[in-house]
Parts: structure tokens; C-alpha cells; sequence
């Protein structure tokens, strides 16, 4: 029984589909091979971030045991964190990454990510440039620097745009940084 009097036509384009999915996958398996580094860094034995971070239930004393081990943890990772940060000035490079910084703490960049994010409750970038605000206020504030345009002490915290620190500055000090130093 014949559907349609074009049969032959729809059997041809399923070859033609069928070789093209072939060759694509064929491409996909022959990228893998060639370039292993694309899947350099990946770990399979990676968690989900709910799992990784504790929701707070009806817990039982062994529990909680654990769960205030885990707190003492996170609180010395974070403590660690911003002990390098204000001793290191990492934040002074403009192109610094969460991949860069978690590598100069010899930390997993996944870790460091939910540390920032979950336990900080901060974006990496509003950490960073909170730090860098920080050194550009000690250095506003600071009478000897006083010659500084605000040009060069945005490039020497960090930043590389004027529009941007300004945003910064106002977002956190709620002044500009002409109106900071005068004050």
C-alpha cells in the first residue's frame, strides 16, 4: 500500500539524515580524541551545589556534630580568604578570575565559587571590587597621596574603566570618589 508517490524521496532524505548524524557524531568523538584537553578539569565525582551546601533540617546529635565541624570549616576557609586577600592584594591585577584566585589558594575553582557565592553571599566581581574600593578609599583618605588623579588610583587598585569604579565607589561608599576625598 502506498502513502504518498513520493516514497522514494522520503527514503532519501532519511539516508541523507542518518549519514549526516553519523558524520556529526563521527566529528564529535574524533574532537574528543584529538583535543583531550577540552575535557581536562572535568570531575565525575562532582556535586551539586545543594548537595554541597547543607539546608538546615531536624537534625540528629551526630549531625549536628558534623554540621558545626562543616562550620568551623567554612569559617576558617573564609577567614583564610580574606586574610590572603588583604595581605596578597591579588585584587590589584585587572584581569584577576575566579580561576586565577582560586589556583594562587591552591583551592578547587568550584569550591572557592560557592564559598564566595553561598557563604559570603557576594558575585566573585562585588567581592574583588569591594577590596578594591577599600585600597582606593586608604589611598583617598591619604594626605601624601594627595597629587593622585582619580584616574590613577582607579588603574592602581584595579579597575579599567573610570565608569565602572565610579559605580563601585557610589554602590558602596554612596559618594562619588571626588565628593569621598573631599570629604
Amino acid at each position: 500500500m502506498q502513502f504518498t508517490k513520493y516514497e522514494n524521496i522520503f527514503i532519501l532524505l532519511n539516508v541523507i539524515i542518518g549519514i549526516n548524524a553519523l558524520l556529526v557524531l563521527c566529528w564529535f568523538v574524533l574532537k574528543a580524541l584529538y583535543h583531550p584537553e577540552l575535557f581536562r578539569g572535568i570531575d565525575v565525582n562532582l556535586k551539586f551545589v545543594e548537595e554541597t551546601i547543607k539546608i538546615p533540617q531536624k537534625l540528629e546529635i551526630n549531625e549536628l556534630i558534623e554540621e558545626r565541624f562543616l562550620d568551623t570549616q567554612i569559617a576558617a576557609q573564609i577567614t583564610f580568604l580574606k586574610t590572603y586577600m588583604l595581605e596578597k592584594e591579588p585584587y590589584l591585577e585587572p584581569s584577576l578570575t575566579i580561576q586565577e584566585l582560586a589556583s594562587q589558594l591552591k583551592m578547587p575553582t568550584r569550591e572557592l565559587s560557592i564559598l564566595i557565592n553561598h557563604h559570603i553571599n557576594q558575585h566573585f566581581f562585588d567581592f574583588v571590587n569591594e577590596y578594591r574600593i577599600q585600597k582606593a578609599m586608604k589611598i583617598l583618605k591619604n594626605a601624601d597621596q594627595k597629587k593622585l588623579t582619580i584616574l590613577e588610583i582607579l588603574y592602581q587598585v584595579g579597575f579599567n574603566s573610570k565608569s565602572s569604579f565610579n559605580t563601585y565607589f557610589k554602590k558602596y561608599t554612596n559618594l562619588t570618589p571626588t565628593d569621598f576625598r573631599n570629604t
